[in-house]
């Protein structure tokens, strides 16, 4: 059975930084496509960073400099160090795992809001 599940997120004064975790079970994060997603409110889901089975990143332009996707092989998990937040990085913050047939495994979610 996979879990993906995350946690670190809450609320933060705009400037500040939160690190969001991403703790896997029953499949490996290493050697595959990791990517976190967000949806704010009354918004569909948008990408926000990934990390390739190479440690290949990339980044959605509205958080590029500001925010680092990261993976720990031996915690089986994997981390979106956000800094210099802003109000609109308000959102529900979902990782997402995809596997070698394509397949997408998804966590619950964690709220990040960002104050002004």
């Amino acid at each position: 059975h996979v879990q993906l599940v995350e946690s670190g997120g809450g609320l933060v004064q705009a400037g500040g930084s939160l690190r969001l975790s991403c703790a896997a079970s029953g499949i490996s994060v290493s050697w595959k496509l990791n990517n976190w997603y967000r949806q704010a409110p009354g918004k569909s889901r948008e990408w926000v960073a990934s990390i390739t089975r190479d440690d290949e990143t990339d980044y959605t332009d509205s958080v590029k400099g500001r925010f680092t996707i990261s993976r720990a092989d031996a915690k089986n998990t994997i981390y979106l160090q956000m800094d210099s937040l802003k109000p609109e990085d308000t959102a529900v913050y979902s990782c997402n795992v995809v596997d070698s047939r394509i397949r997408q495994y998804w966590g619950q979610g964690t709220q990040v809001t960002v104050s002004s």
